[in-house]
């Protein structure tokens, strides 16, 4: 990881004059110098609209996105008619919730989501629940982080439609044992679906090796720009999921009386696509490809947090809010609150100091009031991170402790 470094100009660059110890990945990454360039290079030399023009610029920029889209198909284990861009993983749960939602979930229907569901996989499917008199229930999630399996199975039956739910949760760093939740699912017909914002980025999917019609994800959070998401949707879902957004793009024929669409993906993406985000993202899939062992860095991402969970538990005003067992073991990120400091006022002492951290209920207002959670502060780790990284962490943790 230290070699990779240097392959990202803001890690090169100091805060309030202190070094740059940005741990704030599961927010969102920073970027590789091959992305911006990749940026720069077809703004300023290739920069043309896609899908519509019959000149050079305009048919390379075309081949550019589609063979983007190849990419992102394969960094999953994916073909490239499943893969639909959006603008990030809110964008394709909102897609899933009123398009595939809309036109499936009835009144009486029940919608299965985990307690510690952000903010962008809640709300969708409560809008849509309200709508269609549907119900949604949740899957408790214990103090400690840990989901309540047992709970689960309870809460399937005949009336469930779909189980959404994150694959590792932003807020605890718990990661699901996904084909036992996918598996109990389809065993009653429900679909699943999963947000993988948290996981993608790790190297942790691919969908040739479990259960799964849908899953989300972002590209920022994974050395990619901002304004890019994927939606994957498996072959079945494909078809039985209307247009969400209509426009341009995506009609096969329209007449003054009617219209008709093209085939999947591009059915799902109406309008001027995020094409240069996406080959922006296909330079970041790229990189990763060729430059990280997946594996390696999931390790190394657990021992960053088996080493700041070993340095909190030497603090008597620190406590750790997760599963520390399988953070230490494969996790990429921490939770953890100070007794007496409000999150808030220590993320700030620590930014002062050149130490980018989160605060805050991290998305999930329901989790956090259910736990009597007011505030978390969340460390969080990526390819780029290092043992340094969290030493001075903890020195930065232990002034705010003598200060605050």
């Amino acid at each position: 990881m230290n070699a990779i470094r240097s392959d990202f100009p803001l890690l090169q660059t100091t805060l309030n004059e202190y070094p740059l110890v940005y741990l704030d990945n599961a927010a969102t990454t920073q970027k590789p110098k091959v992305v911006l360039d990749t940026l720069y290079q077809f703004y300023a030399q290739e920069y043309a609209s896609v899908g519509r023009g019959l000149y050079a610029l305009a048919e390379n920029a075309t081949a550019r996105y589609e063979a983007a889209r190849a990419t992102a198909a394969a960094f999953i284990g994916a073909q490239p008619q499943d893969i639909v861009f959006t603008s990030g993983s809110t964008h394709g749960m909102n897609m899933l919730a009123h398009g595939w939602g809309n036109a499936h979930i009835k009144a009486g229907d029940e919608i299965i989501l985990a307690e510690w569901e952000h903010h962008s996989t809640l709300l969708p499917w409560q809008h849509l629940a309200a709508e269609k008199k549907a119900k949604i229930v949740y899957i408790p999630v214990f103090p400690d982080g840990a989901l309540d399996y047992a709970s689960y199975e309870e809460l399937l039956n005949a009336r469930t439609k779909v189980v959404v739910i994150s694959h590792v949760s932003n807020v605890f760093g718990t990661t699901i044992a996904i084909e036992r939740i996918a598996q109990q699912a389809k065993a009653v017909g429900a679909h699943f679906f999963l947000d993988a914002a948290q996981s993608v980025p790790h190297g942790m999917v691919n969908v040739q090796d479990i259960t799964v019609d849908a899953l989300v994800f972002s590209g920022h959070k994974m050395c990619g720009p901002t304004g890019i998401g994927v939606l994957y949707l498996n072959g079945a879902l494909q078809k039985s999921m209307p247009a969400y957004h209509l426009g341009g793009g995506m009609v096969y024929e329209a007449s003054f009386t009617s219209s008709s669409w093209r085939p999947a993906p591009h059915r799902f993406e109406a309008g001027t696509p995020p094409f240069v985000q996406a080959i922006g993202l296909a330079a970041a899939m790229t990189y990763l490809t060729q430059k990280v062992n997946f594996k390696q860095m999931r390790a190394q991402e657990a021992e960053l947090c088996s080493r700041l969970i070993k340095g909190l538990a030497l603090m008597p005003r620190a406590q750790v809010h997760g599963p520390r067992t399988q953070l230490q073991q494969q996790g990429h990120l921490v939770s953890f609150s100070l007794s007496g400091v409000p999150a808030h006022d220590a993320a700030a002492l620590l930014g002062a100091h050149g130490i980018c951290v989160r605060a805050g209920n991290l998305c999930a207002q329901p989790l956090a009031k259910k736990l009597g959670l007011e505030g978390l502060i969340r460390a969080s780790f990526y390819i780029y991170n290092t043992a340094d990284d969290v030493d001075l962490l903890l020195q930065g943790i232990e002034e705010v402790l003598r200060v605050l």
